[in-house]
């Protein structure tokens, strides 16, 4: 069966590193540099992520794009032949708010993909509810969910809740087969973490 490319976007530090490096069975490319400019972090993706992860019986590639829209370039890059799109937010920082709604209409205007609203630190003092999150995104409840990279099982459902919305489109973009199982998608035990 032939993988199916997932994209995971967002502003930096809304948790697209850190959930692939939590769900990836494979050695992570990563292409995190040293920030240039002040970030809220020291360093940051300047070109992609990289992971594999097996759902069921369907291997996942996710490419983790850069968060600065100086490397908007990269979104298109790496959006092509995808099947979905996880578009991460921090429930903590609301001045990210606009930056990431600009990555989901940048990159839905150019690409007809299925897309989720991943809603990231939700432990930290003034976080948003993932459904407030959902009405600043005019996103329907099905299309936000909370997720905490760093949880493995949290991750995972995000990715199953993004292959539902996939497996229910009306067409299946060609680049790849529909997606098999029943929600939720199961990780195998085996896999590292």
């Amino acid at each position: 069966m032939q993988p199916l490319k997932l994209v995971v976007s967002g502003p930096v530090g809304a948790g697209k590193t850190t959930l692939i490096q939590t769900l990836s069975e494979t050695a992570v490319v990563s292409t995190d540099e040293a920030a240039s400019e002040d970030i809220g972090k020291a360093g940051t993706t300047v070109a992609l992520d990289f992971g594999t992860v097996h759902i069921d019986d369907t291997l996942l590639f996710l490419f983790g794009t850069p968060g600065q829209e100086r490397f908007d370039f990269m979104w298109d890059v790496l959006c092509e032949g995808a099947l979905g799109l996880l578009v991460l937010v921090s429930a903590a920082r609301p001045a990210d708010f606009r930056h990431s709604r600009h990555i989901l209409e940048f990159i839905t205007s150019r690409y007809a993909l299925p897309y989720i609203v991943g809603v990231t630190h939700q432990d930290e003092l003034g976080a948003w509810a993932p459904e407030d999150v959902g009405m600043y995104f005019d996103a329907p409840a099905g299309l936000v969910t909370g997720c905490d990279p760093r949880d493995r099982r949290s991750a995972a459902d995000a990715l199953s809740t993004l292959l539902t919305v996939i497996h229910d489109q009306p067409e299946i973009p060609a680049e790849g087969p529909p997606v098999t199982g029943t929600p939720p998608f199961d990780l195998p035990s085996s896999s590292p973490v």
